[in-house]
């Protein structure tokens, strides 16, 4: 154990506090991943934002070309015609009451659930499991909707959601580490250019302050963006 600690502090203090171009960040995140899994590849956009104002707060989603490199399991709450769509489209579960009630006793074996807007009122009781995970449908995060194929359609092909967080950081995954250094190039300006093309109103002067990248276990590496939106 010691010497696996002492091989990681000297991969992270091979990382200069630089920033990197795009291409040389990544580069160097795929070389410095050592976990004994395929990590994802994260990114942490710090923002000039105070989302405590309801004119700065930022919530948006975004396809990312290549994908996330993972099965994202669907679930599906609706009624009638709707359950046989969402399971042809390749939900993992759908239903209404009977769903509700297996999610309401802990049953969460999914990773995002979508919802059509008829059954939001059956959901509201489900807010306090749902909320702090983070799946909470939502009209904005595009979870609520009568076209339920093409929602999961999106999610399967790479579509997620992104909030600034009180502090006024986005954290977002935008791939994995064995993605090529091209794909990952262009998961990652994908998202900045969503972010910057939803730059809230109430955002002034400076938008931007740094984006930083890294390995699920790996050090952080600053990445020279601004190329990437212009």
């Amino acid at each position: 154990m010691v010497k696996l600690k002492s091989q990681s502090r000297k991969k992270a203090i091979q990382v200069e506090r630089k920033s990197y171009s795009a291409t040389e960040a990544i580069e160097l995140m795929k070389e410095r991943s050592q976990a004994k899994f395929v990590e994802t590849a994260e990114v942490h956009i710090s923002l000039n934002l105070n989302p405590k104002y309801a004119d700065q707060q930022l919530r948006a989603n975004v396809i990312l070309p290549k994908g996330l490199g993972k099965t994202i399991n669907i679930a599906v709450i609706a009624r009638g015609e709707k359950v046989s769509e969402a399971l042809n489209a390749g939900a993992a579960i759908a239903g209404a009451e009977d769903l509700i009630n297996d999610i309401s006793s802990g049953s969460l074996n999914f990773d995002k659930l979508i919802a059509t807007p008829d059954t939001m009122p059956l959901i509201a009781k489900l807010g306090r499991v749902l909320g702090p995970r983070g799946l909470m449908p939502s009209p904005k995060a595009g979870t609520v909707t009568t076209d339920v194929t093409t929602a999961i359609e999106d999610f399967k092909r790479g579509k997620i959601e992104y909030k600034v967080d009180k502090t006024g950081v986005v954290h977002s995954s935008f791939g994995k580490v064995n993605f090529t250094v091209e794909d990952l190039v262009l998961n990652l300006k994908a998202l900045l250019m969503s972010i910057y093309k939803n730059r809230p109103s109430g955002s002034k002067g400076k938008f931007w302050k740094n984006v930083y990248i890294c390995s699920t276990m790996g050090p952080s590496i600053e990445i020279d963006f601004i190329h990437l939106i212009m």
